[in-house]
């Protein structure tokens, strides 16, 4: 009897377990101009699958510093390439990064009664220009790249605020305290911010491609459902149907 009791209680105790194994949620560090992409993607997959994701949001820079100090990140998906080939000398991830995406330049203005131009950043009307800090942010070396190659940085770098990411760079431009600013076109495609005030694209002959990363950290987990799950994720990435999401949001997608 008692016997019988010890098994039925190991039992329940391995079933637990594998239940507790099995919901384990997947941690995705995503750079802060894919996130309205990202929690598209993730919804999808945890639909799909039944497994549940937790974005943490962040520029590239501060992601990666995390991570090379141990947080319990899964899967990163980088702003720039620059990021994921650190981690990969570093020895935090397995395999050599592979492109993702590529971004798109967009130049916007929550304030309605403002058509975004290249042209009108001169105009001393405007007195604040918003872009993320090209030294640590991908999408601000690019914003810098055009107002060098429209030959016009001199002219307006007195009037460049820096947001520390995309993130705070939108704050930026939502709150009005810039009245307008350089930022992925996945933020102006996404349903927040869809119809909140102009912008146009930035020409992909006024900076370098935005190639954009994906790797898989190395696990600290001994959990082979855990591991099964981030690699179920990773491939997800490459299906058809998040090729169509990102497109959705401005981004140019290739195959794996």
């Amino acid at each position: 009897m008692t016997k019988n009791i010890y098994v039925v209680f190991l039992g329940l105790v391995l079933f637990c377990s594998c239940q507790r194994e099995g919901k384990e949620i997947l941690h995705i560090a995503v750079a802060a101009n894919m996130q309205f992409a990202m929690k598209d993607v993730s919804e999808a997959f945890t639909l799909k699958t039944g497994i549940k994701c937790e974005l943490i949001i962040g520029s590239s820079g501060k992601l990666t510093a995390q991570i090379k100090e141990g947080a319990p990140y899964d899967i990163f998906i980088s702003a720039n390439m620059k990021y994921p080939q650190e981690l990969f000398k570093n020895g935090n991830i397995l395999e050599e990064p592979k492109v993702f995406v590529y971004g798109k330049l967009v130049l916007w203005s929550a304030i309605k009664n403002i058509k975004p131009s290249i042209k009108m950043l001169k105009n001393p009307s405007i007195k604040h220009i918003a872009l993320a800090n090209p030294k640590i942010a991908p999408y601000g070396a690019a914003s810098v790249e055009v107002l060098e190659n429209r030959k016009i940085y001199k002219d307006v770098e007195e009037k460049l605020v820096y947001g520390e990411s995309i993130l705070q760079t939108n704050q930026f431009i939502i709150s009005e305290s810039a009245q307008i600013g350089f930022t992925s076109k996945s933020v102006v495609l996404s349903g927040r911010m869809k119809n909140k005030g102009n912008w146009i694209d930035i020409s992909d002959e006024d900076y370098s491609p935005i190639a954009q990363g994906v790797v898989v950290i190395k696990q600290n987990s001994s959990s082979n459902i855990k591991k099964k799950n981030v690699e179920k994720y990773y491939q997800f990435l490459w299906s058809k149907e998040v090729r169509g999401i990102l497109q959705n949001y401005g981004y140019t997608t290739i195959k794996n």
